[in-house]
């Protein structure tokens, strides 16, 4: 069987995605908040009410059906963006880890709150 160029181009579209999705559930709720708790993500937000950040259903809730968020928010957890915390802008800390399935396990979880 022999399938067009655009069919191929289809497909591994398809599975690109398909494994991105995978590998990012890959890891369960418990050992996505302990990578959180690991690089102090829960210090400024928690799940469900305000810190010195927003609650994470907050940030969700805003965020979700924009378009791009998910590589919005992989940047800003992998890099040294400014926040404003109490009227000051301040470092945001990027996540320790380097390691892809952890950062988009972590990044789908905060958009899935």
């Amino acid at each position: 069987m022999k399938f067009s160029a655009k069919t191929l181009a289809t497909l591994g579209i398809f599975s690109a995605l398909i494994m991105t999705a995978t590998s990012a559930s890959a890891l369960s709720d418990d050992e996505v908040k302990s990578l959180m708790k690991k690089n102090n993500c829960f210090k400024c937000h928690a799940e469900n009410k305000a810190k010195d950040g927003p609650s994470y259903k907050e940030i969700a809730e805003k965020n979700r059906d924009k378009p791009d968020i998910f590589a919005k928010f992989y940047k800003r957890v992998t890099s040294n963006e400014k926040v404003e915390i109490k009227g000051k802008q301040e470092d945001h800390d990027p996540l320790k880890t380097k390691d892809e399935v952890e950062i988009k396990a972590i990044v789908q979880w905060i958009l899935t709150r």
